[in-house]
């Protein structure tokens, strides 16, 4: 369950956002049960992909040393659905009851793996189904199409909710199921999609699973299970049509009222379309529980749009009863895109949780075309054939794909996260003096494949620390052609390179998008692919360290003596080195000795120092880090002033010694000034023992008052002594 710490919600609003909402626990296990559970797509209803409960991954231990493959799990045919995990499942069924952190994967072949994610031992499994070999002959996916969108999971009640394509009575059919978790049997009967609308002119237009496509992931909300609709490769554009169908969860009854959004009876070249299918992405909703999604293209004419009766290339907010259309965003050139075939509803609408600021919901959208729009979501900004009425549009790529979103640890400011053509981007999400977005990094390229630009992403942290973006690569045109795992850290500067880039899976049959998005919980990175599952990790024992001071706060240049100690979880003792850093500057590297490694240096600046001690790793032990804020103050000086011969003859040589000391270092090589009545004498340098020497014999008789006088800096306070010399 992800928790945004940055944003206070109401429990009525939280309710509705969040996927799940444990009232009461279904299955017992350690106290943090809920911690890190991923039960719908993009990890909350929001659709943000950002799990910021991850302890464990961190941009210091993902890398090729000490983070890797554990474990692959041969599945029985391609996936094309996000992996979902539960921690702490009582698994009620088969050889292997008790309690299990779960990983459930549904593939095309419609069946559903419960998979142990410590060991990768299939718990459990379940076939609901013979899946319907390349319908309609549409080659933008595998052979076979069986389960296609990410399922949800209701953890309140311990139910699973799957949209299973299959064969029945010799023609396909959508069933939506309600599994249980611990044992995957259906818990009430299984629902046969159905549906009508009443189109323009008053006929009837009947769903039709035949020419209907489920891709979107399932949406669990307002009590309800959503389902988005579209076609199979653009085909048969005169019976296929975009649909919004709800069912009541528990019983599964069909909502009263569904959402058609291509309504019209004719068309110039009898193309209705209007899909949603946002190469997977998820519908997603607001604080109040209304429903967001982008739809594609309609009649390639380009002249079939009016906003009411058919709605394309739109972002569409609906009723949580799907009784109404709320408000839309359009952009100005849909007829180009309909005419191109170049769908906005290609790319899936982000909400983001709620922004400080005059203008508080936020959403964003891509799609083909590249232009990724920032709108209003209390207002989408409408249709307008001059301008794009919305915050801010911004080129990205074409994108079969989806923004994420997380708060960034180096300045605490939102990041919205897209990922079209070949690049990450990432953008800062400033709310004054009116909300845009401002690029502030970009990644080396990540391959998109041969079907479309883009790819998905996730993000995992420790609350807004120890951020890592995590992207799934796009396989080539070779029908053995592999799907990569990037991981990125966002704080490494304006151009992100990966900290681990490692095959994670094959996809046999480019010619259908891998729209898959990596999945990271409880240490693990979960990557479902073409029959198989697999499951990265840390390769090493997981190790602590703790930085702390001998003096904190210190004087400038007063020796700090640093201590880390290294601890590892395996029980064993870390060798190897630790290196100490004061932001990016090295201070040293120390040898652990008993886990312990020690530096002391006397050269950080006076103000709050930034330091960190990471331990470099061993064989078997992964890389830690720790930080530390040091604090220096600016040191104290004391000046005293001696001279002789004193007393003396008049214009004798006398010598004036200023003695130098401080609650910290030496101020050597600077300048003491020696003067007499107000009058400069003259000056010395501060020598290495902390003493200024000046001769004169300048001096009038009499007794005569001397100083000495030392101005300081930002590091040294200021000093000055005097003397009184005796002149006969």
């Amino acid at each position: 369950m992800i928790k945004f710490r940055e944003v206070a919600l109401t429990f009525r609003s939280l309710a509705r956002i969040l996927p799940v909402f444990p009232l009461f626990a279904i299955v017992l296990s350690a106290s943090n049960v809920w911690s890190q559970s991923v039960t719908t797509y993009h990890y909350d209803n929001y659709r943000t992909g950002w799990n910021q409960d991850e302890t464990i991954l961190t941009p210091y231990n993902v890398n090729r040393a000490s983070f890797g493959l554990l474990h692959s799990v041969p599945l029985d045919d391609q996936v094309d659905a996000q992996p979902l995990y539960m921690p702490g499942v009582q698994i009620t069924a088969g050889s292997y009851q008790g309690v299990h952190n779960v990983v459930y994967v549904a593939t095309e072949g419609d069946s559903v793996f419960a998979i142990d994610a410590q060991s990768g031992t299939v718990l459990l499994s379940v076939n609901l189904g013979t899946p319907v070999p390349r319908p309609l002959g549409c080659n933008n996916n595998g052979p076979n199409v069986g389960i296609n969108s990410t399922p949800v999971i209701d953890a309140s009640n311990g139910t699973l909710y799957v949209m299973v394509y299959t064969q029945q009575s010799g023609s396909p059919e959508y069933v939506l199921h309600a599994l249980n978790l611990g044992n995957l049997a259906d818990k009430v009967a299984p629902q046969t999609v159905s549906a009508s609308h009443t189109l323009t002119g008053g006929s009837t237009f009947a769903f039709n699973a035949t020419y209907q496509r489920q891709r979107p992931g399932l949406l669990l909300a307002n009590g309800n299970v959503y389902a988005g609709f579209g076609s199979f490769c653009d085909f048969a554009g005169n019976l296929s049509r975009g649909w919004l169908l709800g069912w009541e969860t528990g019983t599964l009854t069909p909502l009263a009222a569904n959402d058609l959004f291509d309504l019209q009876a004719t068309s110039p070249n009898t193309f209705f379309l209007s899909s949603i299918w946002m190469s997977g992405y998820a519908p997603s909703v607001d604080d109040s529980g209304n429903i967001l999604v982008v739809t594609g293209n309609s009649d390639y004419s380009g002249t079939t749009y009016d906003g009411v009766t058919n709605i394309q290339e739109s972002v569409i907010k609906l009723s949580p009863d799907l009784s109404s259309v709320l408000d839309l965003f359009t952009p100005s050139d849909w007829s180009s895109l309909d005419q191109g075939d170049t769908d906005f509803g290609s790319g899936g609408v982000m909400v983001l949780p709620d922004q400080p600021g005059s203008i508080p919901h936020l959403a964003v959208a891509a799609g083909k075309e590249g232009n990724m729009f920032f709108m209003n979501e209390d207002n989408l900004g409408g249709y307008s054939s001059s301008r794009n009425n919305v915050l801010g549009t911004y080129g990205i790529g074409g994108c079969w794909c989806g923004p994420s979103y997380y708060v960034d640890p180096s300045d605490s400011i939102p990041r919205v996260v897209s990922s079209g053509g070949t690049n990450v981007q990432v953008y800062q999400v400033l709310t004054s003096p009116s909300p845009s977005l401002n690029q502030v990094s970009q990644s080396t390229n990540v391959p998109n494949g041969s079907n479309g630009g883009g790819f998905f992403t996730s993000i995992s942290s420790n609350g807004t620390s120890n951020a890592i973006i995590w992207a799934l690569s796009r396989s080539g045109s070779s029908a053995s052609g592999n799907v990569h795992l990037f991981a990125f850290n966002p704080n490494s500067g304006s151009t992100l390179r990966p900290i681990y880039n490692e095959s994670a899976g094959t996809w046999r049959y480019p010619t259908g998008n891998s729209n898959l998005v990596p999945v990271v919980a409880n240490g693990e990175v979960l990557v479902a692919s073409y029959r198989v599952l697999n499951i990265f990790g840390l390769t090493e024992s997981l190790t602590n360290t703790t930085l702390s001071s001998g003096t904190n706060p210190a004087n400038y240049r007063q020796s700090v003596t640093l201590t880390a100690q290294v601890t590892s979880q395996s029980g064993g003792t870390p060798t190897g080195t630790v290196s100490f850093r004061n932001g990016k500057t090295l201070l040293g590297t120390a040898t652990l000795s008993g886990g312990v490694a020690t530096l002391s240096t006397a050269k950080l600046p006076v103000g709050s120092n930034s330091l960190t001690a990471e331990y470099n790793g061993d064989s078997t032990n992964s890389k830690s880090l720790a930080s530390l804020a040091q604090q220096v103050a600016q040191a104290q000086v004391s000046l005293t002033l001696s001279s002789t011969p004193n007393p003396s003859n008049l214009n004798q040589p006398v010598k004036f010694t200023a003695n130098v000391s401080s609650n910290g270092g030496l101020p050597k090589g600077q300048k003491v000034t020696f003067s007499y009545g107000g009058s400069q004498l003259g000056t010395a340098s501060i020598t290495a023992v902390g003493t200024a020497t000046f001769t004169t014999k300048a001096l009038p008789a009499g007794t005569d008052t001397v100083t000495a006088a030392y101005a300081g800096n930002a590091d040294y306070g200021a000093a000055s002594g005097s003397v009184s010399q005796i002149v006969k």
